[in-house]
């Protein structure tokens, strides 16, 4: 039996980890290391910390599992798969092979929408998120605006199971998903809908993504868009203008260098005061415009 000179110090087992990490480049080896002993130990970030500093052990039980993680996350397989969840805006999301791993970027598209949807003229507005992958922006909206409407298309059988225990989880009453292609979404609805978002694929089909974790891990038909990646933008355009009624919007997430390209898509199929907003980092983030 071991004795507990023999198991390992947290700090030590953290400092080694990260190193590890940081060696294969992962962006920040000490926050994934961190949060992968939270996982392990039951734990938040914090209380790692707080453990680290007290000069806590960690059982040989637990440091072996910690070594099984981070040489996991060596591979570059992405954090959020291999501790089951992301965190997005209020919301833990469970998300694993198949689904798009929701970004901090996106919380800046969500808020966009939410706005929108909280200045609504309407006691009941309605939103629709098109491709909503994990649900993130849909159950943002529905748990942040209570007494709206939600509903959420999406049309990926390997996502839809993610989005479907989402969903469940989050327990929105006021939040309905639909097993549906976004083109063909909710007729129901059309002419009524406040707010109409969308994360769409949008990087050009000859681009390679940086990091390995998005290269390997993400669903290609999460990513990619077509030549110019702006496909499935174009559908929306349209799609959009059938949903909203006269004054709602459109919010479309896309990369820094798209706004002016779709900011020309939306004003030529007849959307108004088209604008590009950034996210935290400023990078143009989002794209919005009116319903005429």
């Amino acid at each position: 039996m071991a004795s507990p000179d023999d198991s390992p110090l947290l700090s030590d087992a953290l400092r080694r980890a990260a190193a590890r990490l940081a060696e294969v480049g992962v962006t920040d080896p000490s926050v994934d290391t961190e949060l992968l002993a939270a996982f392990v130990l039951g734990s938040g970030r914090g209380g790692v910390q707080a453990a680290a500093i007290r000069g806590d052990r960690l059982t040989v039980a637990d440091a072996s599992r910690l070594d099984e993680l981070v040489t996991r996350r060596a591979t570059r397989e992405p954090l959020q798969h291999i501790i089951g969840t992301a965190p997005f805006r209020h919301l833990e999301l469970r998300v694993g092979p198949g689904v798009f791993v929701p970004r901090p970027e996106t919380e800046v598209v969500a808020q966009l929408a939410i706005d929108a949807l909280r200045a609504a003229a309407s006691a009941s507005p309605i939103a629709v998120d098109l491709g909503t992958g994990s649900g993130a922006i849909a159950l943002a909206m529905a748990t942040e605006v209570p007494h709206a409407r939600v509903y959420a298309a999406e049309n990926s059988v390997d996502a839809f199971v993610w989005t479907k225990e989402n969903f469940a989880h989050v327990g929105a009453g006021n939040a309905t998903l639909a097993f549906i292609d976004l083109a063909h979404a909710f007729p129901e609805l059309d002419g009524t809908v406040s707010v109409v978002a969308s994360n769409p694929p949008y990087v050009p089909d000859a681009a390679i993504p940086r990091d390995p974790e998005v290269r390997f891990f993400d669903p290609p038909a999460a990513l990619y868009g077509g030549e110019d990646g702006l496909d499935v933008v174009r559908v929306l355009s349209g799609v959009g203008l059938r949903l909203a009624h006269p004054g709602g919007l459109i919010v479309i997430e896309h990369g820094e260098w798209q706004g002016e390209a779709i900011r020309g898509i939306l004003e030529a199929d007849g959307w108004r005061a088209a604008a590009t907003h950034p996210d935290l980092t400023m990078r143009d983030r989002a794209t919005t415009a009116l319903r005429p």
